[in-house]
């Protein structure tokens, strides 16, 4: 049984957070239709510091208290509930089981959230979905106000604590990745098995259906995002999830797809040929995809900046697209032409970002740039994606003053995609047990 370190979380946001005093709400239910609920999730930062996963609940971290720096609001057992929506925790287990120094139920909430509040001269909270939790702390921050004069002490400001715990987040350690190599590797399972379902005739749907049903066979929690089987020209829409097409013989199949296992996701993308051979056009396309996701990937080395991975694909597949008269001019112009995005010509066939940050989010917290000029450095236990693609839409328009796109070309859409870990010796695949080399 891997085990995370919850207290040693909980101690590092302590000491991030000084003279302040940070609140964190968990996830609500939310509702798919009418009454009907979705499964609960919790939300991702409370989970981190916590490990609590029942809804209504409130962490505070409260370092400057005498005696509680670690409080638990938590729901009250409650039979008659817990027959219709399953068993509580309690307030008795909650500080027990979860290491807090008190917890209450959530009811007395608003009775003894002043007397932590004011032990900080700066509230962290993020001011999300739960509109009662926002009132009651914007209430209590301005009561506290008016009375700071009297006692010299209490919050004057209120912050994101987004900035303190994302780095705490964004570097995994050793337990983390455990569960994320578990979710990969259940994912590449998945992709393997789809990979030799697909043929001619096959709808979608079925290789969505044995992909989560294995996910769930092997111990996960399930999708870790909604899995996109794209077949044909829907694999030139980005977030397709409809899922419905039957395949044809000389279809690409683009796979984006991964597990969520304990919290923890992978995220893996591949893109194969169905019932023959790839045409030439899709040979040549995928191989230019391939060659700029490795050019990328040797760019996740520590010391490097986050823009590195994505400037590394662009120009393999600039080069490569001038190569096969889709664009036209000279390269560096093509890759640099204005800040604006929209001038860049090479955005028809390869509009998104090379990768983001992977974790307990599936794209993870995590800044990456400092400021408009300053990208962030890599360091070793960051975690990301790496995702180049070619998409030309069946009704791709041509950017102005480029050449017109060949029907032979269009309606081909190539993404391939691995989560890769910094580390001191450089870049390590962790999804490599899902084959990307084209088969001889």
């Amino acid at each position: 049984m891997i085990e995370i370190d919850y207290h040693q979380r909980r101690k590092q946001l302590l000491e991030k957070i000084g003279s302040g005093v940070a609140v964190f709400a968990s996830a609500p239910m939310a509702v798919m239709h009418n009454d009907v609920e979705y499964n609960f999730r919790q939300d991702s930062d409370f989970y981190y510091l916590t490990g609590f996963n029942e809804p209504r609940g409130v962490a505070i971290f409260a370092p400057n208290h005498p005696e509680h720096q670690f409080i638990l609001f938590v729901q009250p057992k409650d039979l008659a509930k817990e027959i219709w929506t399953g068993a509580r925790v309690g307030v008795a287990a909650a500080q027990e089981q979860y290491g807090a120094d008190q917890a209450y139920a959530i009811g007395d909430l608003d009775e003894h959230l002043a007397s932590y509040l004011k032990t900080g001269d700066k509230i962290y909270y993020h001011f999300g979905r739960d509109r009662r939790l926002n009132e009651q702390i914007l209430g209590h921050y301005q009561r506290l106000l008016t009375t700071y004069a009297k006692r010299g002490t209490g919050p004057l400001g209120i912050a994101d604590p987004g900035p303190l715990l994302a780095p705490m987040r964004q570097i995994k350690t050793e337990a983390e990745l455990d569960l994320i190599r578990r979710a990969i590797a259940i994912s590449a399972e998945a992709h393997n098995l789809a990979r030799e379902m697909a043929q001619p005739g096959c709808y979608e749907y079925e290789i969505q259906a044995e992909m989560e049903h294995l996910f769930r066979l092997r111990g996960g929690d399930g999708p870790a995002y909604p899995s996109i089987v794209a077949s044909g020209p829907n694999a030139c829409v980005l977030h397709y999830t409809e899922n419905s097409r039957q395949m044809e013989a000389g279809d690409l199949l683009l796979i984006d797809a991964g597990c969520a296992y304990r919290y923890y996701n992978a995220d893996i993308t591949r893109t194969f040929g169905v019932g023959r051979p790839l045409s030439e056009e899709q040979r040549v396309l995928y191989e230019l995809v391939l060659a700029a996701q490795k050019a990328a990937i040797d760019q996740v080395q520590p010391g490097n900046t986050y823009d590195q991975i994505h400037d590394a694909a662009v120009q393999v597949i600039v080069e490569g697209l001038v190569d096969l008269g889709l664009l036209a001019g000279d390269i560096d112009t093509l890759i640099n032409e204005g800040k604006d995005e929209q001038k860049q010509k090479y955005r028809t066939f390869f509009m998104h970002g090379t990768g983001h940050w992977l974790g307990l989010d599936v794209h993870d917290v995590g800044i990456y740039k400092h400021n408009k000029d300053t990208w962030i450095s890599l360091q070793p236990g960051h975690l990301l994606t790496v995702e180049p693609g070619i998409y030309i839409h069946p009704e791709a328009e041509p950017a102005e003053g480029q050449p017109a796109i060949g029907d032979r070309w269009r309606g081909i859409g190539i993404r391939i995609e691995d989560d890769v870990l910094v580390t001191a010796a450089g870049p390590s695949v962790l999804t490599s047990d899902v084959p990307k080399e084209l088969m001889s």
